[in-house]
């Protein structure tokens, strides 16, 4: 991971986004939802998101 603080925050806030994603699912899910419910849904893309950026600073294209 090259960047210093800028990448060590990427990387946590990118964290921090696929978690509330899982909240969500969680939550969705708790409260009677399908697979298919708006709150799993949104929350997916939540966690695939911030998965991606966190990869993506941390081994993503220019990382030596």
């Amino acid at each position: 991971m090259n960047g210093g603080l800028h990448g060590a925050a990427t990387v946590v806030l990118s964290s921090i986004i696929a978690i509330l994603g899982l909240v969500m699912i969680v939550v969705a899910l708790a409260g009677g939802g399908g697979p298919t419910a708006r709150g799993v849904l949104i929350g997916a893309l939540f966690v695939l998101a911030g998965a991606g950026r966190g990869w993506l600073a941390w081994k993503g294209p220019g990382a030596s």
